[in-house]
């Protein structure tokens, strides 16, 4: 992988999380960083991994590496994915920036890259940005119709899998997003946005980027008849209007050939109900503690979830990932991969393309550090005799 231009001290997840919030408006960084309520589910979501701990194999030679996995049929050089991140573009305007720039790193990691429904660059030229393969994630803003158009531009451009998000009945209450003006910033009056347009002015650089990007582009891959792409702050009385059942994954079926993959996923229940829809992949997630708050963390949940499904399908997990050795947690009970969302997305706010390119590097680098620490030379032989969990996980028959 190239090296990335960005200064050698930047070793960590956090430390590009401190550089997008140096770089990005309040309100930008804010929508990026921040969870539902109290956001407690958000901290948890990372906390978690605290609670599993190795047990590594000592006095065992690994000379090298084998980091490489197979999900759903498409080679990773390792086991990480690019979540879908909404409207990515505010966090680096630009024609290539943004959903672009993400899908172009994702490409050169050698790893699968999920573009947002609620993005602010057209699909087709997301998915030429990428020479890996790429998800579509789906909600049904709009309605079928228009979710029908969007699937079948998603089909013809390319995309291998259809991601259907089932845990977005409404938009969570994320609290700093009011706090710092959104709504008025996105659509209100010149009068509304006046006490919140400094945070602008107090990052020149972004805002240079972003008058020169036009502004807020409406969303190209929500494309209303008559009207033209959706405005971004439509999207929230769109979303309480587009709820996801299990019934529609019949008729998603019907219309994507390829295979469909289960977002949302958090309790035994849901897990056996999204095999019985056809779901060939299964993501546990809470929306990285975007939607309802205190639910479990997902890394909680993950070995009952893989336990109800029994190999019927392929589980990978969502929410919390911040280092390599929180991939191989995962790893050790049961997910195929991870999918990384504010972990790239800090990244792309810092820096653009390097900033994503860096942080997928520094989570490689984990994986294959913690590997040859835990005495264990490829992740498929990791298993639950690497870690061990608390107590009340095995008393609640997870």
């Amino acid at each position: 992988m190239a090296t990335n231009p960005l200064p050698p001290s930047v070793i960590n997840i956090d430390d590009l999380r401190k550089m997008a919030k140096r770089r990005l408006p309040r309100v930008v960084f804010d929508y990026l960083d921040g969870g539902a309520d109290s956001e407690i589910t958000l901290r948890e979501n990372c906390r978690v991994f605290d609670d599993v701990l190795f047990r590594p194999r000592w006095a065992v030679a690994v000379p090298e590496t084998d980091i490489r996995t197979r999900v759903l049929s498409f080679d990773l050089s390792f086991p990480a994915i690019l979540a879908p991140v909404g409207y990515s573009r505010m966090m680096y305007p630009g024609s290539d920036g943004g959903e672009c720039a993400a899908a172009a790193a994702a490409g050169d990691a050698g790893t699968i890259y999920t573009l947002s429904t609620i993005s602010g660059h057209p699909l087709e030229n997301v998915r030429a940005a990428t020479k890996g393969p790429a998800w579509y994630q789906l909600y049904l803003v709009g309605g079928r119709a228009i979710a029908e158009h969007a699937i079948d531009r998603a089909k013809k451009a390319g995309f291998n899998a259809l991601v259907v998000t089932i845990d977005t009945p409404v938009a969570g209450l994320r609290e700093r997003d009011p706090r710092n003006g959104m709504k008025e910033l996105l659509g209100g009056s010149l009068l509304s946005k006046l006490p919140y347009v400094s945070q602008f002015f107090a990052r020149p650089s972004w805002f240079a980027s972003f008058l020169l990007d036009g502004g807020t582009p409406p969303l190209a891959n929500i494309v209303i008849p008559g009207k033209g792409p959706m405005p971004l702050i439509d999207v929230g009385a769109a979303l309480s209007r587009a709820v996801v059942t299990w019934e529609d994954f019949r008729w998603l079926r019907e219309l994507w050939p390829g295979p469909i993959i289960a977002k949302g996923v958090l309790s035994a229940d849901d897990a056996r109900r999204a095999v019985d829809h056809g779901a060939a992949a299964i993501v546990v997630s809470n929306h990285g503690g975007r939607q309802l708050d205190t639910v479990s963390p997902t890394l909680r949940v993950l070995p009952e979830i893989v336990s109800a499904v029994g190999g019927q399908t392929e589980i990978l997990l969502d929410g919390g990932i911040r280092r390599g050795s929180d991939i191989v947690k995962a790893l050790c009970l049961g997910a195929r991969a991870v999918l990384v969302g504010r972990a790239y997305a800090y990244g792309l706010g810092a820096a653009g393309k390097p900033g994503a390119a860096r942080a997928l590097q520094i989570l490689r680098e984990g994986v294959d550090r913690t590997l040859r620490l835990l005495g264990c030379s490829s992740i498929k032989a990791l298993d639950p005799s690497y870690v061990s969990v608390p107590d009340s996980w095995r008393k609640s028959g997870h």
